[in-house]
C-alpha cells in the first residue's frame, strides 16, 4: 500500500471522528449563548477534569505531533476525539442538542472551517496533520465560527428588535428593568404581582433577558392593554444593557445586587457595577438594595443628577435614609417591610429573600401603587420555582430547592435556611459548588463548604468542577472544629476524595462528630437516586446549585 493511500485512509478516518467530537463542541456553544470563546474553555476545563482525561488529551496531541513523520500516529487523535473527553456525552442528559436555524449556521460555518484546514494540509503534503488537528481542535473551530457568525445574527436579530420598538411606541407600557449579579428574576416576578394589583402588568419570560429574547417576549406577548412591562436584563460585557436601554427605555429601572456572579468575565467587581449602573442612565427614577456600600455610593451619584432614588433595605441598622425596609426573622421566616419608617405589612410568611421584597416594594410605590393594595398582595407573594423553594411529601424527606442560585450571598443564604429549619431528622447538604466566579471560585466554595460542614450531617457532592475546593473547605472544617474526634489522616482524606465509585456511584466517607458524611457523586442523578434509597421524610435536604451537563 502507498504511501498515498495511507494517508487518505488515515485523513478520512480522522474527518469521520471529527464528527462526533463537533457535537459535543456544538453543544456546549449553544449552552452557553455562543459567546465566542466560551467552547475553548469548557474544552479546557474537560481535558483537565480528571486523571482519564488528562491522559486522552496528550495522547491525542501527541497524535498530532507526530502524525507529520508517521502518518498512523494520527489515528490516534481520531480515537481520542471518538472517545473524549470522557464524561462530556454527545447527546446530552440535562442540556440535549437542538438543531435550531442559528445551530445548523454554526454548524456549516465550522465545517467549512475545518475542511479548508484539510484541504490546505492535502495541498502541502501534511493531509495527516491537519485532520488529526480537527479533531483536536473541534472546539477551536466551533469558537471561530461563533466569532464568523456573530454579525450576521446580530443583523438577522434587528429586524425582530425594529418590531419590537414599533410595538412599544403603539403601547406606551411604562417599561420597569431589572439588572443585577443575582436576585433579578425573582425581584421580577415580585414587582409584577405587587404590580398587578393596579395594573395590567406583563414581564418578560424566564431567561429571555438580552437583545433577542427582549424582542421576542415584546413582540409575542405584550398586549394592547398593557400598562407596565416588567424587563430582566442581563449582559456579558459592558455596553450591552446600555443598548439595550436604548430602544427599550426605562421609566424605573432596579439593580438587586452586586457580586461576584460571570466575574470569569468581567475580570473585576467595580466592572461589574459599571456594567450593571448602565441601566440608571435613562430612567427618571431608580430603585437600589443600599445595604452594598457600592449601591449605596451609586445612589447619591443619581441623586445628584437629578434622578429620584428609591433607597431599599434589608437590615435594620443600616444608615442613612431608607424609603423601604424588608426585615427577616431568620428563626421564624417570617418578614416585615416598612416604609419611610411606618410598618406597612407585617407576618408576612414567604420563602423569599427580603432584599428582593423589598425592590419589589420600591418598585410599586414608584409606580404609584397604594400602600393597602401593596400590603394585601405581600402575603400572597410566591417564591419562584428552584430559589430556596421548601416541597414536603409524605414518605421523601423535605426538599429546599435552590438549584436555580450560584452565588456567595445567596448561597449562605440558603445554609442559614437549612440551619433553621424545624426538620427533625438529618440535614443535607447537594451541591456542585458555585461557577463562574472567575479568580475567587475556588476561595468561595472552599468557605461555603467549610460553612456547610459546621452544620450538615451529610455533604454529597456532585461532578468535579469544584471538588477539590468543597471538599478542601470539610477538610478545613475538621482540621478547626472544637468538637472533633478526630482529624482525618492522609488516607482517610484519599479515602473521601476516592468516595464514588468510577461509574459515579455515590458511597459514604466517615462520620467524626460534628462533622459531616461526604459524598461523591459524579452526576445529580446519581445523588438523587442515593438520597431516595438512604433518607426518610424527617431527613431535610439542600440542593443548592445545578450546573447542566456540559460541565465536568
Amino acid at each position: 500500500m502507498t504511501q498515498t493511500i495511507v494517508s487518505a485512509i488515515v485523513s478520512g478516518t480522522c474527518v469521520i471522528a471529527a464528527v462526533p467530537a463537533w457535537m459535543r463542541w456544538l453543544r456546549v456553544a449553544q449552552r452557553e449563548h455562543y459567546l465566542p470563546d466560551a467552547t475553548s474553555r469548557f474544552a479546557l476545563r474537560w481535558w483537565l477534569s480528571s486523571p482519564v482525561n488528562i491522559m486522552l488529551i496528550l495522547v491525542g496531541c501527541a497524535g498530532v505531533a507526530f502524525s507529520s513523520h508517521f502518518p498512523l500516529a494520527a489515528l490516534a487523535s481520531a480515537a481520542v476525539a471518538v472517545a473524549g473527553p470522557a464524561g462530556l456525552s454527545i447527546r446530552g442528559r440535562t442540556s440535549p442538542l437542538a438543531w435550531t436555524r442559528r445551530l445548523k449556521t454554526l454548524a456549516t460555518v465550522s465545517v467549512v472551517a475545518g475542511m479548508a484546514i484539510v484541504y490546505l494540509g492535502i495541498a502541502v503534503g501534511h493531509a495527516p496533520l491537519a485532520s488529526a488537528a480537527i479533531d483536536i481542535g473541534a472546539c477551536v473551530m466551533v469558537d471561530l465560527a461563533c466569532y464568523l457568525t456573530y454579525p450576521l445574527e446580530r443583523k438577522l436579530a434587528e429586524h425582530y428588535v425594529k418590531a419590537a420598538r414599533e410595538r412599544l411606541e403603539k403601547v406606551k407600557p411604562r417599561v420597569v428593568a431589572i439588572t443585577g449579579s443575582y436576585g433579578k428574576t425573582s425581584t421580577k416576578l415580585y414587582t409584577t404581582h405587587l404590580s398587578a394589583g393596579c395594573y395590567m402588568t406583563i414581564p418578560s419570560p424566564a431567561s429571555f433577558n438580552n437583545r433577542a429574547g427582549l424582542a421576542r417576549a415584546i413582540n409575542e406577548h405584550l398586549l394592547d392593554s398593557t400598562e407596565v412591562f416588567v424587563a430582566e436584563m442581563g449582559t456579558y460585557g459592558p455596553g450591552e444593557i446600555r443598548e439595550l436601554c436604548s430602544w427599550l427605555t426605562p421609566d424605573i429601572s432596579v439593580i438587586t445586587a452586586i457580586g461576584p456572579v460571570h466575574l470569569e468575565r468581567f475580570k473585576s467587581e467595580d466592572r461589574i457595577l459599571q456594567a450593571k449602573s448602565e441601566i440608571t442612565e435613562s430612567a427618571s427614577t431608580v430603585v437600589l438594595q443600599v445595604d452594598d456600600p457600592r449601591l449605596a455610593a451609586l445612589a447619591r451619584q443619581l441623586e445628584i443628577k437629578g434622578k429620584r432614588v428609591i433607597r431599599c433595605s434589608s437590615h435594620a441598622e443600616t444608615d442613612g435614609a431608607i424609603h423601604v425596609e424588608a426585615l427577616k426573622n431568620e428563626v421564624t421566616g417570617i418578614i416585615q417591610v416598612n416604609v419611610d419608617g411606618g410598618e406597612v405589612a407585617a407576618g408576612v410568611v414567604t420563602d423569599a429573600q427580603p432584599s428582593n421584597i423589598g425592590l419589589a416594594v420600591g418598585v410599586a410605590l414608584a409606580l404609584g401603587c397604594p400602600k393597602d393594595i401593596i400590603a394585601e398582595r405581600l402575603h400572597t407573594l410566591t417564591s419562584p420555582s428552584h430559589r430556596l423553594s421548601r416541597i414536603v411529601s409524605e414518605g421523601h424527606p423535605t426538599v429546599l430547592d435552590d438549584t436555580y442560585n450560584s452565588n456567595p450571598a445567596g448561597c449562605m443564604a440558603a445554609l442559614a435556611r437549612l440551619r433553621y429549619d424545624h426538620a427533625t431528622g438529618r440535614k443535607v447538604l447537594v451541591t456542585p459548588g458555585m461557577v463562574e466566579l472567575g479568580p475567587i471560585q475556588r476561595k468561595e466554595n472552599i468557605a461555603f463548604a467549610r460553612a456547610a460542614a459546621d452544620l450538615a450531617d451529610l455533604i454529597i457532592v456532585v461532578g468535579r468542577t469544584n471538588r477539590k475546593a468543597l471538599l478542601q473547605g470539610i477538610a478545613l472544617h475538621r482540621a478547626t472544629s472544637p468538637d472533633r474526634v478526630a482529624l482525618p489522616d492522609a488516607a482517610e482524606q484519599q479515602d473521601v476524595a476516592r468516595s464514588g465509585r468510577q461509574d459515579g456511584t455515590p458511597e459514604s466517607g466517615r462520620q467524626d462528630s460534628r462533622n459531616p458524611t461526604v459524598i461523591t457523586a459524579g452526576n445529580r442523578d446519581k445523588a438523587v437516586d442515593w438520597i431516595r434509597n438512604n433518607l426518610n421524610e424527617q431527613d431535610i435536604v439542600l440542593y443548592e446549585n445545578d450546573l447542566p451537563d456540559h460541565y465536568p
